[in-house]
């Protein structure tokens, strides 16, 4: 199927502008939106976008805020935070989507960060389905040694040095993506410090959400080498979602005759044959 794919730009309710790229499928079944993974940027999901548009979905991916093309400025002076992608970045991110394609149904895959900070959009309740991949609370606690030791470290020492010393964190030079606005990556300490990840912001700094009411299908997929999304986290982030209805896969890579599959890699292109999963997803709630 032939697609079209064009690069725009998303106006959010506070004006901050958006770096965003549509795939559009000749004949659309229903749209997506690709939201991202911490500090990634929307160019990493292009194939994996091209096959669902290809299949007839309509998708959109985006940086978010103090992201790749999405930074204005320095990016020690940004003051985006993880808030501040659910609650303004997904919220302008899905009614671009409602505009560009209207009277559908709409799903949402979210990679990681991208499946967490659901409840904090308006109006996600309009959403038919939600399908997260390697989305976890990234609980500290619940990770295994010896990557345990790397998630101490990056977390609390790498990202309050980096912050302290230039202003911002250095994802990059720990191969975590793009570089990230220094309070986006306290709050990620801070959250991935607490038990369910968000949940300790709910009732104090965010006042109003929908972890609570949001009743819609999702299914969470996992890999069985992925030291971050491992099933205790998995779970513990499926929960802040208290009335959702969660479907959760568990991916061993060797069952693939894949090497690996991990945090990152299922969006790869040498891991496509893992793609059908969102498309079995997608359709069967279309």
């Amino acid at each position: 199927m032939s697609i079209a794919i064009t690069d725009i730009t998303i106006n959010c309710s506070d004006n901050y502008k958006l770096s965003a790229t549509v795939y559009t499928p000749k004949n659309i079944k229903a749209a997506v939106i690709m939201a991202p993974a911490t500090g990634i940027k929307k160019t990493f999901y292009n194939s994996f976008a091209s096959y669902l548009a290809e299949n007839g979905f309509g998708v959109l991916c985006y940086n978010n805020r103090g992201i790749d093309s999405s930074l204005k400025g320095e990016i020690s002076n940004s003051k985006a935070t993880l808030i501040d992608w659910g609650q303004l970045d997904m919220s302008a991110v899905f009614k671009e989507l409602q505009n560009r394609f209207p009277n559908t149904k709409y799903h949402l895959v979210g990679h990681s960060a991208g499946g967490q900070l659901i409840g904090l959009m308006d109006d996600p309740h309009k959403l038919s389905s939600i399908f997260n991949v390697a989305c976890s609370s990234g609980s500290l606690k619940n990770m295994q040694y010896p990557f345990k030791f790397s998630a101490l470290f990056f977390l609390n020492c790498f990202i309050p040095l980096s912050n302290l010393i230039v202003g911002h964190t250095k994802s990059q030079w720990v191969g975590m993506g793009e570089p990230l606005p220094k309070n986006v990556a306290k709050q990620w300490r801070k959250w991935c410090n607490s038990k369910g990840y968000i949940k300790v912001e709910l009732g104090t700094t965010i006042k109003e959400h929908h972890y609570d009411s949001l009743e819609i299908p999702s299914q969470w997929i996992h890999a069985t080498d992925d030291g971050i999304a491992n099933y205790a986290n998995v779970v513990d982030m499926a929960s802040v979602y208290t009335k959702l209805p969660s479907e959760i896969i568990t991916l061993e890579p060797k069952e693939y005759d894949f090497k690996d599959i991990g945090h990152m890699k299922f969006f790869s292109s040498k891991r496509k044959a893992l793609w059908q999963y969102a498309l079995d997803w997608l359709n069967s709630n279309s």
